[in-house]
Order: C-alpha cells, then sequence, then structure tokens
C-alpha cells in the first residue's frame, strides 16, 4: 500500500466514524429530548388536568383524590395510545397534547394581560383535547393517504425523454399490508412509468413473511419499458434477526428476484444504451463502495441516475458529475418540530424535495408510507413521478 492510498483509506476511515457519531448523536438528541419532555408533560398535564374545575367536585375537596382524578384522564390518553399504536405513538400523542395546552396557556396569560380577566378553563380545556385530536387525526391521514408528487428535469445532453415512478419507504405493514402495496401498484401503473425504482426500506422488522411475499408480486405486476429496480434501505436487512420476522435478507432477495425486480448492490446498468442506473448499498453498510469507484468505468456522455437510500453524500455524488440521485429515508422529516433535525446535526444533506447542486439534481422522498410514528405532521406520504427530457 503506497503513502497515498493509505492516507486515503485513513480518511476514509474517519469519515464513516464521524457519519457513525453523527447518527448516534442525532438518535440521542431526539430520544433524549423525547424522554424529558415526556416526563416533564406528564407532571404538566396532570397538573393541568389537575386544575379543571370539575376535579375539585368529584373528589370533595379531597387533595390525593383530586390527583387520582387528574390521573386518570392522562391514563386514558397514553394507554389507550399505547394499546393502539405502540409506546413511541403513546408518546407522540402525549407530547402534542401537551405541547398545545402550553400554548392555549400562553395564549391566556397574555389575553389575561390585555384584558384583565380569566377565562373559562374548562373551556380552555376542552378545546385542547379537541384541537388536539383534529391536528393529529390530520396527521394521521397525511401519513395514510399517499399523494402523487410530479417533478420535471431537463438535461443538456441527448437523451430524448423517460419517465421514472420512485417508491420509497413503504415499511409494508405501517400504513398498509400487502394489499394496500398492491392498491398503490394499481395507481402506479396507471402512471404508465419507463422505468420504476424502490429506493430502499421496502421491508422492516415488523413487516410479516406473507406481506413481504404479496407485496414482492405486486411488485411483478408492474408494467414498465425497462423494469424494476431495487435498492436496500437501513430497515430491509432487519435490526433484530431473521427469527423475529421469520425470512432472511436472501429470502427478501429471492422473491424480489422472482418478480423481475432487479438488486443493485454497489452496481450500475447500462439501460437502452442511453442512461446508466447506479444503485448503492445502503450508507449503513461498512463495505458499500465510494462514488467515485462506482463511476470509474460510467461514460458520463449519458445520463446517470443513482439510487441512494439514505441523502447523505451529496458532495461526492455531485463531484462524480451524477445527473440525478433518488433517495428517501427521511420521511420528509416526520413531525413538526423535530423536521430538520437530521440536516441541523449533519447526519443528512436533505430532508425533503428537489435541489440542484452544479450538475445535479437530488429528488428525497417523503416515502410512500411510514415507520414506528403513525403520523406526518411535517409532510405527507408519496410516490414520485419524474419526468426527464432533453433541452
Amino acid at each position: 500500500m503506497n503513502c497515498a492510498t493509505g492516507h486515503s483509506l485513513l480518511f476514509i476511515t474517519i469519515l464513516t466514524e464521524a457519519e457513525r457519531k453523527g447518527k448516534t448523536i442525532m438518535w440521542l438528541i431526539i430520544f433524549g429530548l423525547m424522554i424529558l419532555a415526556m416526563c416533564a408533560g406528564v407532571f404538566y398535564l396532570v397538573n393541568r388536568f389537575y386544575k379543571i374545575p370539575i376535579t375539585e367536585k368529584l373528589s370533595g375537596g379531597r387533595k390525593p383524590v383530586r390527583i387520582l382524578i387528574a390521573v386518570i384522564p392522562l391514563a386514558v390518553i397514553v394507554g389507550g395510545c399505547w394499546l393502539a399504536w405502540g409506546m413511541t405513538n403513546a408518546i407522540v400523542v402525549s407530547l402534542h397534547v401537551c405541547a398545545v395546552w402550553l400554548i392555549a396557556d400562553l395564549i391566556s396569560f397574555i389575553v389575561r394581560k390585555i384584558r384583565k380577566k380569566d377565562g373559562n378553563y374548562t373551556v380552555r380545556a376542552v378545546s385542547v383535547l379537541v384541537f388536539s385530536a383534529v391536528y393529529l387525526g390530520v396527521g394521521w391521514y397525511l401519513a395514510h393517504h399517499v399523494w402523487r408528487t410530479q417533478y420535471n428535469v431537463e438535461t443538456d445532453k441527448t437523451f430524448g425523454e423517460l419517465r421514472i415512478v420512485q417508491i420509497s419507504d413503504s415499511h409494508v405493514g405501517a400504513t398498509f399490508h400487502a394489499d394496500g402495496f398492491a392498491e398503490q401498484i394499481e395507481r402506479i401503473n396507471a402512471e404508465t412509468p419507463d422505468i420504476v425504482v424502490v429506493t430502499g426500506d421496502f421491508v422492516d422488522d415488523g413487516t410479516s413473511l406473507a406481506d413481504m411475499e404479496e407485496s414482492s408480486k405486486a411488485l411483478g405486476d408492474l408494467k414498465t419499458k425497462y423494469g424494476v429496480y431495487f435498492v436496500f434501505g437501513n430497515h430491509d436487512k432487519g435490526y433484530y434477526g431473521d427469527e423475529r420476522r421469520g425470512y432472511s435478507t436472501a429470502d427478501l432477495v429471492a422473491n424480489l428476484e422472482a418478480n423481475n425486480v432487479t438488486v443493485l448492490e454497489d452496481e450500475n446498468v447500462l439501460i437502452d444504451d442511453r442512461f446508466y442506473l447506479i444503485g448503492r448499498q445502503d450508507a449503513s453498510e461498512e463495505s458499500r463502495a465510494e462514488m467515485s469507484e462506482l463511476f470509474k468505468e460510467i461514460d458520463n456522455s449519458r445520463y446517470t441516475i443513482v439510487l441512494d437510500h439514505q441523502p447523505n453524500d451529496y458532495d461526492a455524488e455531485e463531484a462524480v458529475g451524477a445527473d440525478m440521485v433518488l433517495s428517501g429515508h427521511t420521511h420528509g422529516g416526520q413531525l413538526i418540530p423535530i423536521t430538520y433535525v437530521g440536516e441541523w446535526t449533519g447526519v443528512n444533506d436533505a430532508t425533503y424535495g428537489i435541489e440542484k447542486r452544479g450538475e445535479t439534481t437530488f429528488i428525497t422522498s417523503s416515502g410512500i408510507s411510514d415507520w414506528e410514528i403513525k403520523f406526518k405532521t411535517g409532510c405527507k406520504s408519496e410516490y414520485s413521478v419524474i419526468d426527464i427530457s432533453d433541452t
């Protein structure tokens, strides 16, 4: 190994380690803040329910009984959400109720200072609960309904026209099972795509064997000119072992390939002698190739489309002259106010939408479904239709 190569490998190792630390810090910040906020929120909400006049009447003026009565509505909210959607969503719902109540209290404080008069506390409490339910109901709809997002991209290269449909982050079993995924495939077929790309997190640890098999069959029903291509996301191979969901990564690949889906792992394919599709391993894979390596044999006079689940290697992808990069992973930022935490911590280069850097067009999808959290308040679920044409 020469000195230059040694320095390059050392730099890559340091960079990879820095990226891992960045992700660890990001998730520690998110979960740490959630836990701290939850603890403070529980105390705050019990205090809010305690102050509702009806709790005093029901308690007969006995403070311990009043505290118990104040705990009941919070226990119903948290327990009901926990049973229906799990602990994570119970925390999410509780934090939203807490945030809305804080805002209501702030507004009430300002009004009281201006009017020199207290408002009706019961009305305020009911308004908070109703508003929270409506707001989260909209978030539920934004996560569970799938929109169509259109992008039109032009290139100076001799290219003709191409229609791509991008599917990302289906996490089958989260907001829909295989039958719901098949319904979305019917919609996508109606788009008459030239090519369909699946940019990761097709399945998750919670995706059953039956859902994986049937959803793979649904992909096989796609009617395209150039085929269906798949790259792995950070959830596709599972975090908790094959036993938990009943199938291995090899089983997933076998099902996809049996349904004419081409799996790309640091590989490229020249299609119709006019454009390349370059599929990357997920950024979580230590063996993932650098962009310079993937573009070593690429003819840059042809249009190049990179499939990269996580939008966090923009500098390298721009440097090699990629024409387009398609990603997912971020779920569009998921929830207000943590929408851009990935960018703030330097883990992601983008959160959602289309961006041009140099000659490279980057598109990050919010995903066709959702993950553990069943609400999207900072975005909506979607599949993307991308029409490319030369100028």
